[in-house]
């Protein structure tokens, strides 16, 4: 029989025999798309990045990946949220005005969005808001109080006026995701909690001898999982002595190494950091010296 096969000059994509067995037995025609695309990008990418490549919503694709999972075909656990900066779905021209076109939710979304950033946004910008709405699943009201929350947070470090640009929104976009943060309840919980660590940082910077300074991005770090450890500013200033005593000077990593050892140990209150954390007494050299007298003089006498 004649090929009814058209082939082009094209790289070829193989499937191995095994796969292409369990797909057709399955008969799932999503798993096999979407594994076709898997192979396509040579199995170098996530599965739930390719919704974007596939026109697919998140939950089309979770249920595909999870096909193939069954079949053991892929390895990538369903819950992982990849970074942005490494892989996420690009959205097409045509893909961004068929949403806007076919979605009011998104059109007053968007809208809403260039009004609080205060610019016109571009059609990448659109994209970004569709990978957090299509890809990551997170709903409009939600990806709002995430855009908010961002110009914010911009404003209160760099002045009036400054604005975050999509790629910021996105990364924290990506990181409420991984925390599960994909209700308006979930948002409202989560921001309060960063008002309260909001209003104790000055605090703590004091604690540490950097005056009445916003930390930067990376202190903020440092002082978030400090607070989510249970120390309070009082403890803090007790590791900062101990490590301007050891180092000659203030080190963020060395003052985070105290308090983690301080942490695991179950020590969290100045008083029971105080009490249990205590360096082992020494002899000093004049007690050993006169235990050494001692033992000549008695020495001494028994001779005598």
């Amino acid at each position: 029989m004649a090929n009814v096969l058209i082939h082009a000059a094209d790289e070829a994509v193989t499937v191995p025999a095994h796969a292409a067995r369990k797909l057709l037995e399955k008969g799932d025609g999503d798993a096999a798309l979407l594994y076709l695309a898997l192979l396509r990008h040579h199995g170098t990418v996530a599965p739930r990045s390719l919704a974007g490549e596939l026109r697919w919503d998140r939950l089309r694709i979770e249920a595909a990946e999870a096909v193939l999972r069954e079949l053991g075909l892929v390895a990538v656990p369903a819950e992982a949220v990849p970074e942005p900066a490494d892989e996420h779905p690009a959205y097409s021209r045509e893909d961004v005005a068929a949403q806007l076109e076919k979605s009011g939710e998104f059109r007053t979304l968007t809208a809403e969005v260039e009004r609080k950033l205060g610019k016109r946004l571009t059609t990448p910008d659109i994209g970004m808001l569709l990978g957090l709405n299509d890809y990551l699943g997170l709903p409009a009201d939600v990806i709002y109080l995430l855009v908010c929350h961002c110009a914010e947070r911009v404003e209160r470090r760099y002045g009036p006026g400054r604005r975050p640009g999509m790629k910021q929104i996105e990364r924290e976009g990506y990181a409420w995701a991984r925390m599960g943060i994909d209700t308006q309840a979930a948002a409202a919980e989560y921001l309060r909690k960063y008002a309260q660590r909001q209003q104790c940082f000055p605090q703590y910077m004091r604690a540490l001898g950097l005056g009445e300074r916003p930390p930067v991005a990376s202190e903020e770090k440092y002082l978030t999982a400090w607070q989510d450890m249970g120390f309070s500013p009082e403890a803090v200033a007790l590791a900062y002595d101990k490590t301007v005593l050891k180092c000659r000077e203030f080190k963020w990593a060395y003052c985070n190494g105290i308090l983690k050892r301080w942490h695991q140990a179950g020590l969290h209150t100045l008083e029971e950091i105080q009490r249990q954390d205590r360096p082992v007494r020494r002899e000093t050299a004049p007690q050993r010296e006169d235990e050494a007298w001692q033992y000549a003089r008695e020495l001494h006498r028994d001779r005598g």
